[in-house]
């Protein structure tokens, strides 16, 4: 399934695609770092499971991302651009009830703009651990160097599955290394901040953001539902639509 998308402005007036599907319940879904709407959300059938469920599934590609801009402009790249995106977006679709859904990079982007004081009703941080917010800067370094040693990285070297990703989904590069150098690390003691009910949703073979067990007990509200998969393969599978429904359907 292939869904047409449309375009909002983001921040500095970046032009940004946003997907649609369904009708009902609104729920953001921020997908993950080098990916898109479309392979995070739209292609395995997490979104069609949500909208069969009764939710209007609102999905942009982040800047650098998908079907929206990379501008290569460093103005173009204040700290924490993409929860300013985010805020754009919400301002655009004149959100007030909806509900929040991040994997990996966009949970990282969910948690900083609830703490930045975006308040959706229910919040999901899939592919996501303590470290992955509190560490952020290692697994910033890691990327950083897949984008600098990019074409020349061997099977053997564990950075040789992101090389492949990055050439899979033809990320500009020079605008992604600006982006990496946008996001800073979360004070844990922030995380009280995140007051509604949470879901920490992980891959049972997925810490490359570190204990998503650690996160949940980090979070004032939170409970931790395991599927099936590593931080790749965890957004195949059928479990993860099935405990997203589970989880927000009210």
């Amino acid at each position: 399934m292939t869904v047409a998308p449309e375009y909002f402005e983001g921040f500095g007036g970046a032009r940004l695609a946003l997907h649609r599907l369904g009708a009902g319940r609104p729920v953001l879904l921020l997908h993950g770092l080098f990916s898109s709407a479309e392979v995070n959300w739209i292609k395995f059938g997490t979104a069609a499971k949500l909208a069969e469920a009764g939710f209007e599934c609102l999905m942009p590609d982040l800047r650098v991302h998908g079907q929206s801009a990379a501008p290569h402009d460093p103005a173009a790249y204040p700290e924490d651009v993409l929860v300013r995106d985010l805020e754009a977006l919400v301002a655009h679709l004149g959100l007030i009830d909806f509900d929040l859904v991040g994997f990996s990079l966009g949970s990282r982007t969910s948690a900083r703009a609830v703490i930045a004081g975006m308040k959706p009703q229910r919040l999901v941080l899939s592919g996501m651990g303590l470290q992955g917010l509190a560490g952020w800067a290692r697994r910033q370094d890691f990327f950083v160097d897949v984008i600098d040693r990019f074409g020349t990285i061997k099977r053997d070297d564990p950075a040789y599955f992101a090389q492949q990703f990055l050439k899979t989904m033809g990320t500009d590069r020079e605008a992604a290394r600006l982006l990496l150098g946008t996001m800073a690390d979360t004070d844990p003691a922030q995380l009280a901040a995140i007051t509604m009910p949470c879901l920490v949703l992980c891959g049972d073979q997925d810490n490359d953001n570190g204990s998503a067990q650690q996160l949940a007990e980090a979070l004032p509200d939170a409970r931790l539902a395991l599927i099936p998969g590593t931080h790749m393969s965890s957004v195949t599978m059928p479990q993860l639509g099935d405990e997203l429904v589970r989880f927000l359907t009210p």
